[in-house]
């Protein structure tokens, strides 16, 4: 398995990294815990998951993931040999049920947030601890039309910051990070960091995949020139990608199926644009999914590529896409395809 610098430290992870967000909701510990052995023994060290998941979030099912995540690190007895990241949630309505509604990212709920999962996942540390979503008014999970808000009052970005200081001085925290984040966002954190002698974001968790290329517009750079290097995450659109829901087909497991949440990766032209790719992936002779995984992963910005499934048949092929190389003409293919449907899925 090939392994990436995570930003600046001294840590290397594995290019794929376990996403665990259907843990608690669409697989049970068992299943949860059979994917982790499966990722582990083909190379994978990097697991990824937070405080909200499972996906979607509901009050009788939040912190079942790292709870799933704890009962098998206690099992397996090799805490240290993976890189472990959790996420705090950032303010939100839609969140009633998690610290009295009042989530914000400030000292109280960071500290409360953390040491909730550290105990959910039976480990006194985490390697990289994310601030899961702003706590501004800004742009992230698909909306667009920034608006500036009449009244800001979020927690300044230098108060956060300062928390996370503290939680590194502490021991409990290794590296933070960011998601969901602008480039707004994630410059001014490395300039506050900078200036103030305050840990510097080492990755950020953003969407990116052969639908949503958005990340290459101002973030890929910073990505680079900052040594902050993207974890992608939805790098098969929610499963669309693989192909299984083109002609409308809805398999009865598949999360769109599911949760209708997520239309924006099932729209008229996200649906055409995978239309596309899936034929071109199979004129080239490889499977859709690994095509659309071999091509985040060969990005040069991106750390690791977050890779998810419902089942060991489906998270065995998207580590297969490891070992896939994309042809020069398969590449220039795949532009031209996002050239005429550019980022239908953001």
């Amino acid at each position: 398995m090939q392994r990436r610098r995570l930003g600046t430290t001294d840590l290397e992870v594995s290019v794929l990294c376990l996403g665990t967000m259907t843990f608690g909701e669409q697989n049970s510990e068992a299943e949860a815990h059979r994917q982790l052995d499966a990722a582990v023994a083909a190379g994978i060290d990097f697991i990824d998951t937070a405080e909200i998941y499972p996906v979607p979030p509901r009050a009788e099912t939040q912190g079942l993931t790292e709870s799933f995540i704890g009962t098998w690190l206690a099992r397996r007895g090799r805490r240290d040999d993976l890189i472990l990241a959790s996420k705090v949630a950032g303010p939100g309505d839609w969140l009633p049920y998690l610290r009295g509604g009042r989530n914000r990212l400030d000292r109280a709920n960071i500290e409360a947030a953390l040491n909730e999962s550290l105990e959910r996942l039976r480990t006194d540390y985490l390697d990289l601890y994310q601030l899961h979503w702003p706590d501004r008014q800004t742009n992230f999970f698909g909306r667009l039309g920034y608006r500036p808000p009449g009244h800001d009052d979020s927690v300044p970005l230098l108060e956060t910051l300062e928390v996370l200081r503290d939680l590194v001085a502490s021991g409990k925290v290794r590296h933070v990070g960011v998601s969901n984040e602008t480039p707004w966002g994630l410059m001014s954190a490395l300039q506050l960091a900078r200036t103030h002698g305050l840990p510097r974001p080492v990755s950020i968790q953003n969407p990116y995949s052969l639908l949503n290329r958005t990340f290459e517009i101002g973030l890929a750079e910073i990505a680079m020139r900052e040594r902050c290097g993207l974890l992608a995450y939805s790098p098969l659109g929610f499963g669309t990608l693989t192909g299984k829901y083109l002609g409308g087909a809805r398999p009865a497991t598949g999360r769109l199926t599911r949760f209708e949440r997520f239309s924006r990766y099932s729209n008229g032209e996200a649906e055409r644009a995978t239309a596309d790719y899936v034929e071109l992936a199979r004129r080239h002779g490889v499977r859709p999914a690994q095509m659309a995984l071999a091509y985040v992963t060969s990005r040069p910005f991106v750390t690791a590529t977050i890779i998810g499934a419902t089942n060991l048949e489906q998270l065995n092929e998207n580590i297969a896409s490891h070992d896939l190389t994309l042809s020069e003409d398969l590449e220039r293919e795949i532009d031209a395809i996002h050239t005429r449907q550019p980022n239908p899925a953001p």
